[in-house]
């Protein structure tokens, strides 16, 4: 499966799962452009490794997702958009009567409205180009929900009606558009939590993954971010020209329930 003469741009990608996207998006063939809201030397130089080991063009534009004209600016400034992986993501946790405003607007912002913004200038593009993939990092919170979560669900949710939306106004297009449904996936992030929530509960790391992290995952197994970006690679490919409208569930069988 190759990926050849394809630049993809994957939002929030200097580490965790859109990382492992352009990593894997690379190792097809494809050029890609990595981004996040900083803008450090490593995250040039993160760039220029990938492009070393996979002998594709590799890109680092800073913007920051929570602002649409940049979200705009960052397709703009790439040039080209053959693949679009929306994957920019924040979290927060509170009853709704605590959530902050300022939490809600800003979830709201970067997980569903910067997807809105991206697309609505990439898919001219992908028209113009006479191809196109847009795939939209969801959510099994995009599917189904959990309490104290109400932003990043409605937000998810969000992402698979816009998904569907964009599939239906790009149907007779050659260009697609679908949403991954994560479930827990084995990121530095959740690494490091593992040795806190260890001490909290006094249990070994292998109960604390099975009983306590994954308690809700059937198959009490992260999914990997390998797995995310061959998955991301798969919808982006030929095989994949007649899946559009649709989500794929990499959550070990927790929407299963």
């Amino acid at each position: 499966m190759t990926l050849a003469g394809k630049t993809a741009i994957v939002t929030g990608s200097n580490s965790g799962i859109g990382l492992g996207i352009v990593v894997q998006l690379a190792k097809a063939g494809a050029d890609v452009v990595l981004n996040s809201f900083t803008n450090h030397d490593e995250d040039h130089a993160l760039a220029d490794t990938i492009a070393t080991e996979t002998g594709v063009s590799a890109r680092y534009i800073q913007a920051d997702m929570s602002n649409g004209d940049a979200c705009r600016d960052l397709i703009e400034k790439a040039g080209v958009c053959d693949i679009l992986i929306n994957n920019a993501g924040i979290q927060h946790v509170a009853p709704i009567e605590d959530f902050p405003q300022s939490k809600w607007d800003a979830i709201i912002a970067i997980n569903l409205s910067s997807a809105y913004h991206t697309t609505a200038v990439a898919v001219p593009m992908m028209r113009t180009a006479g191809w196109g993939r847009v795939i939209n990092i969801s959510s099994a919170h995009g599917l189904t929900a959990s309490p104290y979560k109400s932003a990043y669900v409605a937000a998810k949710h969000g992402i698979v009606g816009l998904t569907k939306t964009v599939a239906l106004e790009t149907a007779e297009d050659p260009i697609t558009c679908n949403a991954i449904c994560p479930g827990y996936v084995l990121t530095p992030l959740v690494e490091a939590q593992i040795p806190d929530t260890q001490a909290k509960y006094n249990m070994s790391r292998e109960d604390v993954i099975k009983n306590v992290m994954l308690q809700r995952q059937p198959s009490r197994e992260f999914a990997t971010v390998e797995q995310l970006g061959g998955t991301a690679v798969f919808l982006a490919s030929d095989a994949a020209a007649q899946i559009t409208g649709t989500t794929i569930s990499v959550d070990g069988g927790w929407t299963a329930l």
